[in-house]
């Protein structure tokens, strides 16, 4: 493979980094007092959920979300932290991609008709797939330092 100025695998690398970038700043722009202390993410989700034209994205929520709001909203807004980090410091590589493609795909189907988000989370969606394939931790990442995922 050739390339300019770094190497294929380096620019993966860079790839999946600008991705961790982009969810840790999708958790630092979260107002986490309002998530957290008044339910303001949830309740925004349950609003989007009970308008959805698929059943089964609205029973889905009911069944799984609704029920413990204040467990949901700590798990929503620490796995975007979580995410990020590991994308960053590449470790846990290839598991931050797959929880990251996962949270993408939950989001894309719930916002369905809000266009403005579908574009952010297709193209995460897009870099999580390609940095998995393409092995984006074999440079520039703990997982590379420590030999994890060979």
């Amino acid at each position: 493979m050739e390339s300019i100025w770094l190497s294929g695998a380096e620019w993966l690398a860079v790839l999946r980094i600008g991705l961790g970038l982009w969810w840790l700043e999708s958790w630092r722009h979260k107002d986490k007092k309002g998530w957290f202390e008044r339910g303001t993410g949830i309740a925004w989700a349950a609003d989007v959920a009970a308008k959805h034209r698929w059943n089964a994205v609205r029973s889905g929520f009911d069944v799984v979300v609704a029920p413990r709001p204040r467990v949901m909203a700590y798990v929503v807004v620490y796995a975007e932290l979580a995410l990020g980090l590991g994308l960053v410091l590449g470790f846990l590589t290839p598991i931050a991609l797959v929880g990251g493609l996962l949270l993408n795909v939950l989001y894309l189907v719930l916002m369905i008709h809000d266009w403005a988000e579908q574009g952010q989370n297709s193209m995460m969606a897009l870099i999580s797939v390609v940095a998995l394939f393409g092995m984006s931790w074999q440079t520039w990442s703990l997982d590379s330092a420590i030999g994890l995922f060979g």
